[in-house]
């Protein structure tokens, strides 16, 4: 990707993250989309086929901005459960922040169909890297440490779910983080 392909792209992911802050999942509309990036629909398409596209990429991005912030400012306790449960909480309260924005990517990773199989992956990849992050270890996590991330990963989505839909409190939330992040204590 040139620079300047990189710029038209961060133009549309910045658009439709204003769009689904404001109003959800429904108000990212792809024209008005193109419109906020000032680039032609067509454009749009050639780099995001669908707003399942468009709001998994901009989750990835989000993600992506959280791992900079976890490496910036690593979690302060000493063992890993604890540290994997305090970098989820402030990811948590970072899209609590925004619960439309939430929402919306959220929606979009739950309606993604096979086509949009790469980015879920990206998505997933992220998520497990911010908690191996969190763990802050030197060197390849064991297959026991891999088999927690994604059963924390799991989690992690579930709550998310769970509070936006207004089934899940963020006590809840908060209390669900920890015990999966235990699993990382288990031999």
């Amino acid at each position: 990707m040139t620079a300047r392909q990189a710029e038209r792209r961060r133009r549309i992911l910045r658009a439709a993250t204003v769009l689904a802050a404001r109003g959800g999942y429904e108000a990212v509309q792809m024209r008005e989309v193109a419109e906020g990036a000032q680039v032609a629909l067509g454009t749009l398409y050639r780099y995001f086929p669908s707003k399942v596209h468009l709001l998994v990429a901009v989750m990835l991005e989000q993600l992506q901005g959280l791992q900079e912030q976890v490496r910036r400012h690593p979690p302060a306790e000493r063992e890993p459960a604890p540290r994997v449960a305090e970098t989820l909480t402030r990811a948590f309260h970072a899209l609590q922040r925004e619960p439309l924005l939430a929402e919306a990517m959220v929606r979009a990773l739950s309606f993604a169909d096979r086509s949009v199989s790469a980015e879920v992956d990206l998505v997933s990849s992220a998520t497990g890297q911010l908690i191996l992050d969190a763990i802050g270890q030197s060197g390849p996590p064991t297959e026991s440490q891999r088999a927690a991330v994604r059963v924390i990963e799991h989690t992690w989505h579930s709550a998310l779910v769970s509070w936006l839909s207004g089934r899940a409190s963020i006590a809840e939330v908060r209390a669900d983080l920890h015990t999966a992040a235990q699993l990382l204590t288990l031999p």
